[in-house]
């Protein structure tokens, strides 16, 4: 049985090179997401994320594709006990995610006239799994800001997302 992708579509006045460099700048990535991934960007080249007052390095955090400006792959990020920490998840939800296979997610970039489309592909999810609730509401937002950031130089408004309690993962 196939595993469940979550699959997101939109549509950015920019270029290809601009929308490339929002994916992997990380004082870019900071301004829309409030995290940072560095790497080189480079297939089989780790990636550390900086995200909550965390750092998250970890060997199969890696790139799989990189053409730069029309397709990046990458493994998602390692669901540490900190991490897990600073959301406060219990102990179950905890469990649930150590058990989960890792995820990749894939940004498709496609010139159109003077917009890109933009497709981003998470799969390889648990059929019923923390990961997939996680990042459908998560994914949404970060594309919103990505897309008004790119759009018109200003990021929306932050508020503290805290998807894990909306979805009742935490204590």
């Amino acid at each position: 049985m196939d595993k469940p992708s979550f699959v997101y579509t939109t549509y950015i006045q920019t270029t290809p090179e601009r929308l490339w460099q929002a994916l992997t700048d990380p004082a870019f990535t900071e301004r829309y997401w409030g995290t940072t991934l560095e790497s080189d960007w480079s297939p089989g080249s780790s990636i550390t994320w900086h995200t909550r007052g965390l750092t998250i390095a970890d060997a199969e955090q890696v790139v799989v594709e990189s053409e730069p400006h029309r397709r990046l792959a990458y493994t998602w990020q390692t669901f540490t006990a900190e991490w897990a920490e600073s959301f406060d998840l219990t102990a179950e939800a905890r469990a649930r995610l150590a058990a989960e296979p890792r995820s990749t997610v894939t940004f498709e970039i496609e010139a159109l006239g003077d917009q890109v489309k933009l497709t981003v592909t998470h799969h390889g999810l648990e059929p019923g799994g923390i990961t997939g609730a996680l990042i459908s509401q998560g994914w949404p937002r970060v594309i919103a800001n990505l897309k008004t950031l790119l759009e018109t130089g200003r990021a929306l408004p932050h508020f503290e997302q805290n998807t894990p309690a909306r979805l009742g993962l935490t204590r």
